[in-house]
């Protein structure tokens, strides 16, 4: 028995006519449990290869934590009841198996960026997104955001025209927003990974609960947010909200189809910083470099 896809690539683990483990695979049996058991999820019961490691590995699986993922504490402490919901592990088989097959954005790493920039005591302003961008380099983890040096999609050109007129804030020279979610906007896509090419190839496997949840608990636990839903799939999440504790903006989407029917002109950032202050939080720097 060998296994391709795993970090054993290439090592004989049990060989069927000997109907026993190699020396090799108990050599390797403490780091091996971890990917067969929290991995692969095979039932260790269910044949001899496995059963005959068991005695030897139970300890490891008795001392076995499962991996945190790679988020702000903050968020963990608010999510983790999703993080350890069956649905959530449905959603982590689904990436495995897409990424074995196309190409996933934005890179794993950044999958959590937007929770990652802005905790969740440090957010002040919600912008929705609906899933990442799915051209090359494009997505880092922010909705409507792109890298430096990347070219500005079409919506994010509508946005700092907006800004501009608004708010008289100079075009910006870079796509990346970044800097306003140092600031405490919270820049999230209701779908936090896409396939290359796809749009939209990943809702309905998760993630909307997912990023469902961080809504709700923004709208339950904080007070004087501004959520602001451009466009009507982000406007459907405004029954997540508490209109009674928070400010909803809501307008067309930025896209060249519909900018022109009510975007342009909403005036939402400087309504948004209008609210903060009123409510005696710090506004937004809207600038960017």
């Amino acid at each position: 028995m060998y296994f391709d896809d795993s970090p054993y690539a290439g090592q004989l683990l049990f060989d069927p006519q000997e109907d026993k483990i190699m020396p090799e695979t108990k050599a390797i049996s403490s780091a091996m449990a971890s990917f067969l058991f929290m991995e692969l999820k095979f039932d260790l019961q269910s044949n001899a290869f496995f059963r005959e490691l068991l005695p030897s590995l139970q300890n490891n699986f008795e001392n076995m934590e499962v991996k945190k993922p790679n988020i702000d504490e903050s968020w963990y402490q608010v999510l983790r009841p999703q993080f350890e919901a069956p649905y959530f592990a449905d959603l982590k088989s689904f990436l495995v198996s897409e990424k074995r097959q196309y190409a996933v954005y934005p890179p794993g790493p950044l999958i959590f960026n937007a929770f990652n920039l802005t905790p969740f005591d440090k957010v002040k302003v919600v912008i929705l997104g609906q899933d990442p961008y799915h051209g090359p380099g494009q997505a880092h983890g922010l909705s409507f955001s792109v890298p430096d040096g990347v070219p500005f999609p079409p919506s994010l050109q509508n946005i700092f025209k907006e800004l501009h007129d608004d708010l008289g804030v100079p075009m910006a020279r870079s796509g990346n927003l970044e800097k306003w979610a140092r600031e405490g906007v919270l820049l999230l896509n209701a779908s936090l990974t896409v396939r290359a090419g796809q749009a939209a190839s990943h809702s309905r496997h998760g993630w909307e609960q997912f990023t469902d949840a961080a809504i709700r608990a923004l709208s339950e636990y904080r007070e004087h947010l501004v959520f602001i839903l451009w466009g009507n799939y982000a406007i459907a999440k405004q029954a997540l909200i508490d209109p009674f504790k928070h400010l909803i903006l809501k307008s067309v989407h930025p896209s060249p189809l519909s900018a022109s029917r009510g975007f342009f002109g909403c005036h939402h950032f400087s309504q948004t910083n209008k609210y903060l202050i009123q409510n005696g939080i710090g506004p937004i720097d809207w600038s960017l470099p």
